[in-house]
């Protein structure tokens, strides 16, 4: 019979026939073991009767040798079994020394050299971070340089320029007309405005009279325009302070709003909608009524959403109190629209200074009481519901008439006489390939946007080409009075304020 291999054999392997090389093996194992333990507990007992009590971190490597001191750090009598109490005090004195040196390097740094940074060495606890640049929270390529204490906003320095496209320059190297698209598409939720201050200003060069019923359809355009942006405005908001629902209900409307758009123009946005002169077109058949069923439906979902928003007790805390600015410092910095509206001051360009026939309709100016986030709020759900009531009269009251200038110098001939007169081919081909010629001059063209006055400025020099184009864009503006708002408040109220600024950085990098 076999003999039996016992269990720890079969695991470490085959046992030799001469049992004594293991045996050696295994008590040369057990002896360096031995002697590991024993090197051990040495240096253990050596470094405890030199290292000082308390806190080492900080404190020299091995070979990091004091004068006086061995490559380990041990004095010389107390490497030899003497002297410990001698080689205790000058670690002491080393440490003392160390930390003094520490403290003084540590305090001679100048917190205020920093970018951006308000602290001094009394208020070091000031921390100065970056929010941004980035898009969701900032509605446009914005970088926040702010500076906290704790959680209190003790300044911010808003740093635009991310968005440049030099469109103003641009638009001087095009023909008058040909730079219509071009502008609109600087503040991106405003196109019909930008057109329309453009074209105003143009129009004002040329001393031009745009038709009534062009007016009115500008009119109406404008208006849904303005409930498109404030609905953006209202759902972006709403979504940065922790209310998802509203912005899927918001955009319901805008949907509605630009598929009207596309109805009337071919396009849901950049429309090139509004001429120089009139408008492009008249409106389709069967577009009046879907408007009218539009506005209809429109007062009843503004209803929903205040339904939804001012009695949340969530939405309450956020807005209201927060972002106060005085009216008397807000026209200091120059802001218009809601921001200076929500303060008290019923400033509208729309009463004030009537454009495009605003004078012959009924609305009234929304106004708030302290300028707070939620007064911001409640004037632009003020506004959509006037916007509402604008549209409707102007629909019932849309005159008849021609839809553009019947000046041949500005206005293409119509597509039909093209094929019949000469004279009409002549003017078309010269307007497309030359341009208009606009008499020298300067004239500014101011608008009520949804975010304020917006401005444009056109200087010609009687070609065919701007000379200067430059836009008043209320976010630019408007944007300045941000750290007002924000100072010596939280930073999670940051967000919400900046939101109900409404800044388009397309407007304002432009």
């Amino acid at each position: 019979m076999t003999e039996e291999r016992p269990k720890d054999e079969e695991r470490d392997g085959p046992v030799p026939e001469d049992g004594s090389a293991a045996a050696a093996t295994r008590e040369h194992d057990m002896d360096a073991t031995t002697g590991e333990r024993e090197r051990g507990a040495r240096i253990a007992d050596e470094t405890s009767g030199t290292t000082p009590q308390g806190d080492t971190s900080g404190q020299p490597n091995e070979g990091d040798a004091h004068p006086g001191t061995t490559g380990t750090g041990q004095d010389p009598e107390a490497a030899s079994g003497g002297g410990a109490p001698t080689a205790l005090k000058e670690r002491d004195e080393d440490w003392e020394e160390l930390t003094k040196r520490y403290r003084a390097s540590e305090a001679s740094i100048d917190f205020s050299t920093q970018l951006g940074a308000v602290a001094t060495q009394d208020e070091a606890e000031l921390l100065t971070i970056n929010m941004g640049p980035h898009h969701p929270a900032t509605h446009g390529v914005l970088r926040l340089l702010t500076t906290l204490e704790g959680e209190v906003v003790r300044d911010v320095k808003p740093i635009i320029g991310y968005l440049h496209t030099g469109i103003e320059k641009t638009a001087e190297d095009k023909a008058y007309w040909k730079a219509i698209p071009v502008v609109e598409r600087m503040d991106y939720l405003a196109y019909y405005f930008n057109a329309q201050a453009y074209c105003g200003a143009v129009e004002d060069l040329l001393d031009l009279d745009v038709p009534k019923r062009a007016q009115y359809l500008r009119v109406i355009h404008l208006e849904l325009n303005r409930i498109m942006s404030h609905l953006v405005w209202l759902g972006t908001t709403a979504l940065d302070i922790g209310a998802m629902s509203i912005l899927w209900y918001a955009f319901r409307e805008r949907e509605t709003i630009l598929d009207l758009f596309e109805y009337s123009s071919g396009q849901r946005m950049h429309t090139r909608f509004i001429q120089i002169g009139g408008v492009a077109d008249d409106i389709p058949a069967g577009w009046a009524d879907k408007l009218l069923r539009f506005v209809e439906e429109m007062p009843r979902r503004l209803d929903q959403y205040e339904a939804m928003l001012s009695k949340n007790e969530i939405f309450l805390q956020r807005m209201k109190d927060t972002g106060a600015v005085s009216a008397e410092k807000l026209q200091e910095w120059g802001v218009t629209g809601p921001l200076l509206r929500a303060a008290g001051v019923p400033w509208d360009l729309r009463k004030a200074t009537p454009y495009s026939s605003y004078d012959d309709f009924d609305f009234k100016i929304p106004v708030g009481t302290t300028g707070d986030n939620y007064d911001r709020y409640a004037v632009r759900i003020g506004e959509m519901r006037e916007s509402v009531k604008i549209i409707h009269q102007a629909i019932e009251g849309l005159p008849e008439g021609p839809v553009m200038t019947g000046d041949r110098k500005v206005a293409l001939p119509p597509r039909h006489e093209l094929a019949t007169s000469m004279e009409a081919l002549i003017h078309h081909f010269k307007l497309v390939t030359e341009g208009m010629r606009v008499p020298e001059g300067e004239s500014y063209y101011p608008i009520e946007g949804p975010r304020g006055e917006l401005g444009c400025f056109v200087r010609s020099d009687g070609s065919s080409k701007p000379a200067r184009v430059h836009m008043r864009d209320p976010s630019f503006i408007n944007l300045q009075a941000y750290g007002d708002m924000v100072r010596g408040g939280y930073i999670a109220d940051m967000i919400a304020t900046l939101a109900c600024i409404d800044p388009l950085l397309g407007g304002i990098d432009r």
